[in-house]
């Protein structure tokens, strides 16, 4: 949206700057010290037809230091319903009208966090690793598509193409040469966990080194007019986006289940020893998996992305989420990573009818602890018995 007015200031009042969108509907404003700011926008700078999706113009963002903190507001046309604002029948009708968009925002989220959770479920399942620099495999999607876009000036969706296969590729030479030693050096599980943890921090801060602490965005798709389907207005990159996230989803799940190497996966998965002495080559199925749960979790970012804006911390604002589509659906399994996270996706949007924006990952982490307290296995995990 052209034109919009945003007034950043501090916590106590005092002004720090005024500025409009671009035709991108971006903004960006500079603050000497962190802390939490408070970000209005004007409604009078909007176009006739638009209002502020559930009337609050206000964001109280905190920033810290080094870090760059992103401020939405969603937008949506005027319906005729405000004629009926004393209507009993009328707020109901915006209730649901609100409902099934905010569902179709959940299932798009939920399945881009399906995305990087089934590469982190994969991985976890034939090594037994919790990746926590999983988060970091999604950002690097996002920055070669956007260094391959607006670097290189290709267009978006070669760019992307590009990144996935780079991605890949550095994802097999990863497990070839660093996770690949530590296993054959019998790192266990925990100490290999906590090394993930520092892989993390250092993949993160050469981000933030080479790309940028600013948001950026791609060089197309960044802005474009909603379509309205019934109840729903979605932008067409969101309703392609989903298609395709569906698509890659469907063939890695027939590909575990029909193909040889996904019955190899499966079988690593379930018992590495008794794999490796009926002839699997172990350590090869880990590094196909790698490379796959790379170049998934790198097409999750550039979705990511799309529908949001880049950062260097984009993938450790949603690592949290993924590790809970994860445990959700239950550990180590593909299909129950891809249930976890919708129910994720949708419980965090929708419960935004009910509860404030800033809580709404809060709740769907209190529905993780309520689900693993009565099945701890997940949704579609399976018992173990130890001993």
């Amino acid at each position: 949206m052209n034109g919009a007015r945003i007034a950043v200031s501090t916590e106590g009042g005092q002004p720090v700057e005024t500025v409009t969108s671009n035709a991108q509907g971006a903004w960006d404003v500079q603050v000497e010290d962190p802390g939490r700011y408070r970000v209005t926008l004007d409604p009078a700078s909007l176009p006739q037809n638009t209002e502020i999706r559930g009337g609050n113009n206000v964001r109280t963002p905190t920033v810290y230091e080094g870090n760059c903190s992103s401020v939405l507001f969603a937008l949506q046309a005027k319906g005729a319903a405000g004629q009926q604002q004393g209507d009993e029948a009328g707020g109901s009708s915006s209730f649901w009208t609100q409902a099934a968009q905010l569902t179709f925002e959940g299932l798009n989220l939920g399945l881009i966090i399906a995305l990087a959770a089934l590469g982190l479920s994969l991985i976890y399942g034939t090594t037994g690793l919790t990746n926590f620099a999983h988060g970091e495999l999604v950002t690097l999607g996002a920055i070669l598509a956007y260094a391959f876009n607006v670097g290189f000036g290709l267009h978006l969706i070669p760019a992307a193409v590009c990144a996935v296969i780079l991605a890949g590729i550095l994802g097999y030479g990863q497990d070839r040469f660093f996770w690949g030693q530590l296993r054959r050096r019998g790192t266990g599980t925990v100490a290999m966990m906590i090394i993930s943890i520092g892989v993390a921090l250092f993949l993160r801060y050469m981000y933030l080194i080479l790309f940028s602490p600013q948001t950026e965005s791609y060089a197309q798709y960044t802005a474009q007019p909603g379509i309205e389907i019934g109840p729903i207005s979605a932008a067409p990159k969101n309703l392609v986006a989903m298609g395709i996230e569906l698509l890659v989803l469907v063939i890695v799940g027939i590909a575990l289940l029909r193909t040889r190497t996904g019955k190899a996966a499966r079988a690593v998965a379930d018992n590495p020893a008794l794999a490796a002495s009926s002839g699997i080559n172990v350590d090869g199925v880990i590094r196909i998996i790698w490379t796959v749960g790379a170049a998934i979790a790198a097409l999750a970012g550039i979705m990511l992305g799309l529908s949001q804006n880049l950062k260097y911390t984009m993938g450790q604002d949603i690592l949290l989420l993924i590790f809970a589509g994860v445990t959700l659906g239950g550990l180590g399994t593909a299909f129950g990573a891809l249930v976890g996270s919708l129910v994720v996706g949708l419980f965090i949007q929708v419960s935004t009818l009910w509860v404030p924006p800033e809580l709404k990952s809060v709740g769907a982490l209190a529905v993780l602890i309520i689900v693993l307290l009565v099945r701890p296995q997940g949704i579609l995990g399976r018992r173990e018995r130890i001993g």
